[in-house]
């Protein structure tokens, strides 16, 4: 008999159970040399799986990994909602100051030029309401949660409540989309004072001024203004 066979046999051993114990883990291990055993378990850890030490055949220490399924998909989850979070967010941020430059050059021509023939063209035109209203019902659809009519109206009469509405605008999207509803309304109200100012002859350059800050403030100036107009011609 050689002195290689009861090496040989010993290495077959080893070997054999080296895979059964692979199989039966059911997970990735190897072999590493003089290792420091902590500083491996840490670093796994930290790719969010179970880890477990033992001995291997060759008097390594042995590292098995198994995958915290849980673990993982609740990072990926959060970072699906972060990345959505951040879309939205992003969207808002652009609408906001795109919006307010959109309405800006009508006011700008119904005040420095309200009789001129391209500031008429402009104000009969309603295409600035349609993309204002589309742009809105778009932000609409995306601020709205399955909370949002309850926040709406939270009691049996249907009615709105002031918590239920600060708690709905406390969100950016839906901050954004009341934003462009604001524009859209006060350019209206802008127009139908500059044609009401135009067809009976009265200043209106002072009220879509306050109109463009508060839209209600510029009603009340232009009813003003038109009441003392109509009281100097008698």
């Amino acid at each position: 008999m050689s002195i290689s066979s009861p090496l040989s046999m010993a290495f077959s051993s080893c070997f054999c159970h080296f895979l059964i114990s692979h199989k039966r883990n059911n997970a990735a291990s190897f072999a590493l040399g003089p290792v420091n055993s902590d500083l491996s378990r840490q670093e796994v850890k930290e790719l969010g799986s179970k880890l477990s030490t033992g001995w291997s055949f060759l008097g390594g220490s042995r590292i098995v990994i198994r995958p915290n399924l849980t673990r993982n998909l609740l990072q990926r989850k959060s970072s699906m909602v972060s990345a959505s979070w951040l879309e939205s967010s992003q969207i808002a941020t652009s609408v906001f100051p795109l919006g307010t430059l959109a309405v800006l050059p009508f006011y700008f021509f119904m005040i420095v030029a309200p009789k001129a023939a391209l500031t008429q063209k402009m104000m009969e035109s309603s295409i600035p309401y349609i993309v204002l209203g589309l742009l809105y019902v778009y932000l609409l659809y995306l601020s709205w949660t399955p909370d949002t009519m309850q926040l709406l109206f939270p009691n049996k009469y249907w009615l709105p409540e002031l918590c239920g509405i600060a708690e709905m605008f406390s969100r950016v999207m839906t901050l954004a989309s009341a934003w462009i509803h604001l524009l859209a309304v006060d350019l209206f109200a802008a127009r139908q004072i500059y044609h009401d100012g135009l067809q009976n002859d009265i200043e209106t350059r002072h009220s879509l001024s306050l109109c463009l800050l508060s839209c209600p403030i510029g009603l009340v100036s232009h009813f003003i203004t038109k009441a003392l107009f109509s009281r100097r011609d008698i």
